[in-house]
């Protein structure tokens, strides 16, 4: 069992931090938050002063943090006072190019460094079922699966440095524009007088079958651990997918991608969140789209 640093304890990264301790290994942990240390102190997670004190003799470092500039802030902090071979682990979603350059400046320190951003939301957190999308070498790769699969049921890796936050963006971008295509599906049923269980017994065994849509539907009813079950309660907020797709068309600008219907997703979820329902699911969107035909 290794012992881990885990800087980043919110409604993600508390639960992974848990799933560790669970699994044997030693953890310190540190958040800005008084809220999210004390439940993490609960679940068996050290806690210290700081994201410093928290990487003294820690083996590993994982980081779970909300933008780029956060990991890139606390990658610079911490990186001076971690010992030789420590393997560096992003887990936060954040644009390429910072993934990258994270990468960089753990090279520069000769540690070897993985980003592996997740997928999977707060349930996935808390029962050890996420899937991690990584890229780096393939050494550090190896080095890191064993611990990311006490946290998740599906360790893949992508390719180099910034390749997994490249594949996260990719698979959020088809899901936001799944989403708000499944939504419209709906909002048509209902005004040609389908019922909500009829159009899924359809959809969900022919070609419109997809997971917004078998495990994830925005309607009650279909899919009873669906968050529009739960009055929209988030599962995975607007605003988190709103986030997501701006860095999907910050990625396509950047390289020279075309991604239509990407960015009128980005339009539609900036809507949404503008009219104060970031907080709300992103399955949700059913509620903006409906909203748009009055």
């Amino acid at each position: 069992m290794a012992n881990i640093a885990f800087i980043g304890l919110g409604n993600m990264g508390g639960p992974m931090a848990a799933n560790l301790v669970k699994a044997g290994h030693k953890v310190q942990g540190f958040d800005l938050a008084q809220a999210s240390r004390d439940a993490a102190k609960a679940d068996g997670v050290g806690i210290a002063a700081s994201a410093g004190e928290a990487v003294k003799d820690a083996q590993i470092v994982i980081t779970m943090l909300p933008a780029g500039k956060h990991v890139l802030g606390v990658w610079k902090e911490i990186i001076p006072s971690v010992g030789k071979n420590t393997l560096m682990i992003d887990c936060s979603t954040i644009d390429v190019e910072s993934a990258r350059l994270a990468h960089a400046h753990a090279t520069e320190h000769n540690l070897p460094s993985i980003d592996a951003p997740v997928s999977g939301g707060t349930g996935g957190a808390k029962g050890a079922t996420l899937t991690f999308m990584c890229g780096g070498t393939a050494a550090a790769f190896a080095a890191a699966k064993p611990v990311l699969e006490n946290m998740g049921k599906k360790v893949v890796h992508c390719g180099e440095a910034g390749a997994g936050q490249a594949a996260k963006i990719c698979n959020n971008m088809i899901l936001g524009i799944s989403m708000i295509g499944v939504s419209e599906a709906f909002a048509l049923g209902e005004k040609l007088g389908l019922s909500h269980q009829a159009l899924f017994d359809v959809a969900s065994t022919s070609s419109g079958q997809c997971w917004s849509l078998t495990s994830y539907c925005p309607v009650p009813g279909p899919v009873p651990a669906s968050p529009a079950n739960n009055d929209y309660k988030p599962g995975f907020a607007a605003a988190l997918m709103l986030k997501d797709l701006r860095l999907s068309q910050e990625a396509a600008k950047a390289a020279g991608a075309a991604t239509p219907l990407g960015a009128h997703a980005e339009s539609i979820y900036d809507a949404f969140e503008k009219a104060g329902h970031g907080g709300v699911d992103f399955s949700g969107i059913i509620k903006h789209v409906r909203g748009l035909a009055k």
